[in-house]
């Protein structure tokens, strides 16, 4: 009898313990309880959608001049203007979008890959593997990543792929000291032990019992880092060192704009907030994760 009470009172959350849920409820009322991330998520949505639709839904073609038409107002023909050759400037940044978009994905792809596999490697092994890779790391990591970027680029010189070399090389050391710290606290758990007490392979190991259990806060700096290295690929394209001319891209926008700034202010404005719009968005979508992935709520209301 008395088992049978505690048990109902435990159902019905009154002996002060919090109700269970599913983890993806869980997730999802946590995810979407804060208006700034739905906001968030809509922005990237839109975003996507344009970047995947750019050719059907800009006016113009991005790349097309007319110099009868250089540097006008917004008008009914062109929404956002046109730059000093004509172009118009909502094409641009239509297609514009395209070009952040995939460097941020592919740049984060290739850092999170990189960086995953050493940092497993590092932390898993321990020794002389740990002390190379991790030295290696912290010398990456002694530079700013804009900064590091910088120096790779200038040195590999602009285009696309230079930039994502530059950027993944930035980026890289990142998900290398997050996943080892991770790693070396995961290693040390019982199955752990229990797994290798039973034959199973460092490979297996790794990927199935260590590597998955090391996903969320890796998901959560994904989410971060896009906003970031958008806005370094922005940076290097304005300093002349990113994506090169005439492809359409909003740091060389702004970095092309600027003679113009007092005369069309538009042709700065426009893409500049196209950025801010993007990163914000990113950010507020990874501060959104890391509270639906804190491991802390798991199974709570």
């Amino acid at each position: 009898m008395a088992n049978q009470v505690a048990s109902n009172l435990m159902e019905n959350g009154l002996m002060g313990l919090p109700p269970r849920v599913s983890e993806w409820r869980r997730f999802r009322r946590v995810f979407l309880s804060r208006g700034v991330v739905v906001f968030g998520m809509i922005v990237l949505f839109l975003f996507i959608m344009v970047a995947i639709l750019a050719p059907w839904i800009a006016p113009y073609g991005p790349y097309e001049p007319d110099l009868r038409h250089t540097l006008e107002n917004p008008s009914g023909a062109h929404w956002l203007g046109t730059d000093a050759l004509g172009r118009d400037t909502l094409s641009r940044i239509i297609f514009g979008t395209r070009t952040s978009l995939e460097i941020g994905l592919i740049v984060v792809s290739v850092a999170c890959i990189v960086g995953i596999t050493l940092g497993t490697l590092a932390g898993y092994y321990g020794g002389w593997v740990y002390v190379v890779i991790m030295r290696f790391v912290d010398a990456l990591m002694s530079f700013p990543m804009i900064l590091l970027a910088l120096v790779v680029a200038a040195l590999l010189g602009g285009g696309m792929r230079n930039l994502i070399i530059a950027l993944g090389v930035a980026l890289m050391p990142g998900y290398a000291r997050l996943m080892c710290g991770q790693v070396l606290s995961v290693k040390q758990n019982d199955y752990i032990m229990a797994g290798r007490a039973m034959g199973a392979s460092n490979l297996r190991l790794m990927l199935r019992h260590i590597a998955l259990n090391c996903v969320s806060p890796i998901i959560v700096q994904i989410t971060m880092m896009l906003g970031a290295t958008i806005l370094a690929e922005a940076g290097l394209s304005f300093l002349g060192i990113g994506i090169t001319p005439p492809t359409a891209a909003w740091g060389s926008m702004v970095s092309e704009a600027r003679e113009y700034l007092l005369v069309l202010p538009i042709l700065s404005f426009a893409p500049g907030l196209a950025l801010m719009l993007a990163v914000f968005a990113f950010n507020m979508v990874g501060d959104g994760l890391r509270d639906a992935l804190d491991p802390r709520l798991r199974g709570l209301l």
